[in-house]
């Protein structure tokens, strides 16, 4: 079942076509004839916390790491030793993990992308929580289905249920991704990425980025042959609840079961993340770290159940 809230106007607000992004104020340099009081330190860099499911070496999370950086932001990577795609929520499931600092700022734990999250508010930023955690961006995209088995998408939900605000990046569209094309459109990503991080933090001021446990998932279509080109808009979406993943299972004859996964995507709904990619536009997509559907299902729930006993 497709999980439904309904969307804080906040959100609706930074979701709009329109968005472009605004840099944060920095106060004006004290003149002479200013007195001291008046004068506002200059804003603190954001804190990010940047994590992927493609492992900490992969170009996506690299590309995040620059252009975050070169934005002004500081960024520490905490994410995954090993490719986790696929992963989903999964974590805490060893009683011991593994944990490299191979460079400043770049932590590899050898776990799922919720253990890199968690690991890295526990330990890395132990005693000061990041303003942001930011998963990607993500080599291909994670829609409809794809997003609520991603591991790009786990390692964003875990950094809300823990309290932190959080974006999962996705770059890709519903077509088999061509790889230089894909890595090429992840420059355009973070671009929006910046402008998007740059607009949270302008109309938060010094409030939370994102209202209380509420997460948002960006995909970003990959536009030209190159894919270099600019996207056609922005759009605020819903995840589209078709499962584009087919299994198929054939039997060996014995024991065992051959596996094929194929990809048969189906007509995308009106106003969901599959239609604006499709349309070369960047869907944005609010999420929560709960199952709950919203208080009509809640109604009809309680409506089936009115009367039973143990």
């Amino acid at each position: 079942m497709r999980r439904k809230r309904v969307l804080p106007p906040a959100v609706l607000i930074l979701c709009t076509a329109a968005l472009a992004g605004t840099a944060p104020a920095v106060a004006s340099p004290l003149t002479a004839t200013a007195p001291a009081r008046t004068t506002a330190p200059p804003a603190a860099p954001l804190r990010i916390l940047l994590t992927n499911d493609d492992g900490y070496n992969a170009p996506g999370i690299r590309k995040a790491f620059e252009r975050l950086t070169a934005a002004g932001y500081d960024v520490t990577i905490v994410a995954p030793l090993t490719n986790q795609s696929g992963t989903g929520t999964k974590m805490m499931s060893a009683p011991t993990i593994a944990v490299k600092h191979p460079e400043p700022k770049v932590w590899a734990v050898d776990g799922t992308p919720g253990d890199s999250v968690l690991f890295g508010l526990s330990e890395v930023f132990e005693g000061h929580t990041p303003d942001l955690v930011v998963s990607g961006t993500n080599f291909g995209p994670n829609v409809a289905g794809l997003a609520t088995h991603s591991g790009t998408v786990g390692g964003a939900v875990a950094a809300l249920e823990s309290g932190v605000p959080a974006i999962a990046l996705s770059t890709g569209g519903m077509a088999v991704p061509d790889p230089a094309a894909t890595i090429n459109a992840m420059g355009p990503t973070m671009d929006f990425a910046v402008k998007l991080i740059d607009r949270l933090r302008t109309r938060a001021k010094s409030g939370p980025l994102l209202p209380k446990g509420v997460g948002l998932n960006v995909n970003h279509p990959v536009v030209g042959t190159d894919g270099k080109g600019t996207a056609a808009g922005v759009a605020a979406t819903f995840q589209d609840p078709q499962a584009p993943l087919q299994p198929d299972f054939t039997d060996s004859g014995d024991g065992t079961w051959k596996v094929d996964v194929r990809f048969r995507p189906q007509p995308p709904a009106k106003g969901g993340d599959v239609e604006a990619v499709g349309a070369n536009k960047i869907a944005v997509s609010p999420m929560n770290a709960d199952w709950n559907t919203g208080p009509a299902d809640f109604a009809v729930t309680a409506a089936l159940i009115a009367g039973v006993r143990p």
